[in-house]
């Protein structure tokens, strides 16, 4: 295991300690628990963390929940990342095992082709937490995600609302991770209530593969000229769709999953991207690494963590700079966002 601090193919290793505190607000929970009298943390316990990417404003978050979390109760960290490659985790997951760590973190790019390594990790007795997705056929300690199911009902609900019902819509789903692919059934699950709410068009997108999101929006624009909305499941779509609605000039609004910077940017300025249903990364790695800490300690663990999402739309940006800690607890009460998942 290197413990070099690189990025891409490498894995990096953090050593982290109590020194460096979590700015801003913590989580409730975390501080009640620091709070009370004999609450004991492992100071000294290994932690590692297999993620399954660290691109984009959600992997940044994701890391930053993680190391921030053992900076403040304790411990040292080593991160993997996998970079969307299922055999690559595969690996990192069996090497931590082989480490014996005092917990084991796992982000999934794609849950079902890793869930025999993950059923592995739990055979050793090793408590194992899931960020972002369950992993199926597993008995993981405990897992912290959103509710994917209404991440795509909530946006194809906002479409169906703003179309008055009636419309052609199309659809760039996620389907590799099954968690992600929960978002296109709570999209289609709204569509389908509506009969003059025409789905045209709806694209499986790979990632990793040779065709670019942008790519996907052109073709879907280029094919379908009366076309009035697009759903995304994830933010990438919804960020290169903008560019391909601008660049065809056309009237069509687009909406995304995720949240981050560049999507506000997006979404402030009055673009074609309407509406993002903004996760919180932070806190699905900062609650891991919080129960990890629990459990140590001869606590109990919540089997799931439903962590809170937000719409964010023009409105709700409106006279706020771009927010980037939002997902970090008592944040996005803050800015005036109310949580809707």
């Amino acid at each position: 295991m290197s413990t070099d601090d690189t990025s891409g193919d490498d894995q990096a290793r953090f050593h982290l300690t109590r020194r460096g505190l979590l700015s801003g607000a913590a989580a409730l929970t975390v501080a009640t628990a620091l709070a009370r009298p004999g609450q004991a943390y492992a100071q000294d316990a290994q932690f590692c963390a297999s993620l399954g990417w660290t691109v984009w404003e959600s992997g940044r978050h994701i890391v930053s929940g993680y190391k921030d979390a053992v900076a403040k109760l304790g411990g040292t960290l080593t991160i993997a990342d996998a970079n969307y490659d299922v055999k690559k985790q595969a690996d990192q997951i069996a090497a931590f095992v082989a480490s014996k760590p005092a917990a084991i973190f796992i982000t999934p790019a794609d849950a079902a082709a890793i869930a025999p390594a993950v059923q592995a990790a739990v055979a050793s007795g090793i408590p194992i937490f899931c960020g972002d997705s369950y992993v199926p056929n597993t008995t993981v300690t405990s897992t912290a995600m959103s509710n994917n199911f209404g991440l795509g009902s909530y946006g194809a609900q906002y479409i169906s609302d703003r179309l008055n019902g009636k419309g052609k819509v199309a659809m760039v789903c996620l389907p590799s991770n099954e968690s992600w692919d929960q978002r296109t059934l709570g999209a289609k699950s709204v569509f389908v209530r509506y009969p003059d709410i025409q789905v045209v068009s709806e694209i499986a997108f790979a990632l990793g593969g040779s065709t670019t999101p942008r790519q996907v929006v052109d073709n879907i624009l280029t094919a379908n000229p009366e076309l009035d909305a697009i759903w995304c499941a994830w933010d990438g779509a919804a960020s290169e769709g903008t560019l391909a609605i601008k660049a065809a000039n056309r009237k069509v609004f687009i909406t995304g999953i995720d949240g981050g910077k560049q999507s506000f940017e997006y979404i402030k300025a009055g673009s074609p991207f309407a509406l993002t249903l903004a996760q919180s990364f932070y806190e699905m790695a900062y609650m891991n690494a919080f129960y990890a800490h629990e459990v140590i300690a001869g606590r109990k663990a919540p089997r799931f963590v439903i962590t809170p999402s937000y719409a964010v739309t023009k409105e709700s940006l409106a006279g706020i700079p771009l927010p980037d800690t939002y997902d970090q607890p008592g944040e996005a009460a803050k800015l005036g966002w109310k949580r809707v998942l």
